[in-house]
């Protein structure tokens, strides 16, 4: 009777809201190991129906990788490795009957496609990841293109697109914003777009659009409040993040406060005026606004979740967050100070590898390990120019600033990562392959 109770027990819950670079490897990990043996129930629960790393957001939205070619679908992802996948966003919790609460998903036209629903747990992983922080500034939501989702990279892209060939049909002059780009934050994004667009942008016109002089017409500037580029890495790569850009034709401000965002200009604090068409806000992070006392449970000022070095949420065991949303203390960080993990994808694919091996801990009876970070350095894209990193992060005092080709096949690696993660070598290797054969075949830039 014992055995046969035991057989006959449901499986443990595990639901993971958010699809993300560390969401959708943990459920795809959790998929192969529990899920196929059975002795997991997994549920992915996202606001999209696919997946693009965050990372390359970017390269959509300068043209310069077509999303189609890059994106997981998670119904398909969940099929092949033996979780569920439901549409949704979480709009609530309910920790005493352990319930996620989604929110109906709509249609583009405005339909319902699902109800609202609520998932049971008996461990929730909350991975929702982060988005930028306006800090309230006047014209931003109105004037300015945030790229936290592929749609976001989409619609800018589309933009850059029209705005080109606008120039090239009219017979006006150009207006003093026109072909002119305002990205206003100089982290990774910022720069690693700015030097995107400035490549894209030539390319593109280089296609038939003679009547726009690339050289004179367009103009990229990257707007930074701090005193330098790439504030939160080490100075050494920001000047010469900063030297790059600037050879490249980029204008860079820094020291520079933007008070408010007009259609076609950016009004600094000191008095001047950016004329801009096409502007980019990619300043500040904050984890989504759902989270902010989401079941009670403490978050702090940025919106993200408090968890103990386990990753669990300190008010409530059977919940961990990871990623961008979550707050991870970092003692070693700002040489021993302490701190907090930053907001970088080998991030989140440390903590979804520690809450893969935490989950089966528990299942077991085992006592839970602390999750330590490991600072492996960072690594900035300059478009095709050059790519350029400093390695091993604070772990080697400061590490080893890298450069050229040896940091772009670094920097490519990590993409290559997330996707072995996902998909396995076979599939991974065989993909490599067909892209390197179609673009041979196909512009460099998309066109559409």
């Amino acid at each position: 009777m014992k055995q046969g109770a035991e057989r006959s027990a449901p499986p443990h819950r595990v639901v993971i809201v958010g699809g993300g670079a560390g969401g959708l490897e943990l459920a795809t990990r959790l998929g192969d190991t529990l899920g196929r043996r059975r002795q997991a129930d997994i549920t992915l629960i996202d606001c999209k129906r696919s997946h693009v790393w965050k990372p390359k957001l970017h390269e959509i939205a300068a043209g310069s990788m077509d999303m189609n070619d890059h994106e997981v679908s998670y119904l398909a992802q969940s099929h092949w490795h033996h979780f569920r996948y439901r549409v949704g966003a979480m709009t609530g919790l309910d920790r005493q009957r352990r319930e996620v609460q989604v929110a109906p998903y709509l249609d583009d036209e405005g339909r319902q496609v699902t109800p609202k629903r609520e998932f049971g747990y008996d461990t929730l992983v909350i991975a929702i990841g982060s988005q930028s922080n306006d800090f309230g500034t006047p014209g931003v939501a109105e004037h300015a293109t945030k790229l936290e989702t592929s749609d976001d990279a989409l619609r800018f892209h589309a933009r850059v697109v029209n705005a080109c060939i606008r120039a090239h049909a009219q017979s006006t002059p150009l207006r003093p914003e026109q072909l002119h780009v305002a990205i206003i934050g100089a982290g990774a994004t910022g720069v690693e777009l700015a030097a995107e667009l400035h490549r894209t942008t030539r390319e593109m016109v280089a296609y038939g659009l003679d009547r726009v002089d690339a050289a004179k017409d367009i103009r990229v500037s990257l707007i930074e409040a701090a005193p330098r580029v790439l504030p939160a890495l080490p100075e050494r790569l920001s000047t010469a993040t900063e030297a790059l850009l600037r050879k490249l034709g980029v204008e860079v401000h820094t020291g520079a406060k933007v008070a408010e965002v007009q259609a076609g200009s950016v009004h600094l604090h000191d008095g001047r005026v950016l004329p801009a068409e096409l502007i980019v806000w990619a300043a500040g992070v904050k984890a989504p606004d759902v989270l902010a006392g989401i079941g009670g449970l403490e978050s702090n000022r940025i919106n993200q979740l408090v968890v103990r070095p386990t990753l669990q949420t300190t008010r409530d065991d059977n919940i961990f967050a990871l990623g961008d949303c979550a707050a991870c203390a970092w003692p070693e960080a700002n040489q021993g100070q302490g701190g907090f993990v930053p907001p970088r994808a080998q991030a989140a694919h440390q903590q979804a590898s520690h809450t893969l091996a935490q989950i089966k801990r528990s299942l077991a009876g085992k006592p839970l390990k602390d999750y330590r970070y490991r600072d492996f350095g960072s690594l900035v894209s300059l478009g095709g120019f050059s790519t350029v990193g400093n390695m091993m992060g604070g772990a080697a005092g400061g590490g080893l600033l890298v450069e050229g080709w040896v940091a772009r096949m670094m920097y490519l690696s990590l993409y290559k990562m997330h996707e072995l993660a996902l998909h396995g070598l076979a599939k991974v290797s065989l993909d490599t392959l067909a892209r390197l054969i179609v673009r041979r075949t196909e512009p460099h830039v998309k066109l559409h």
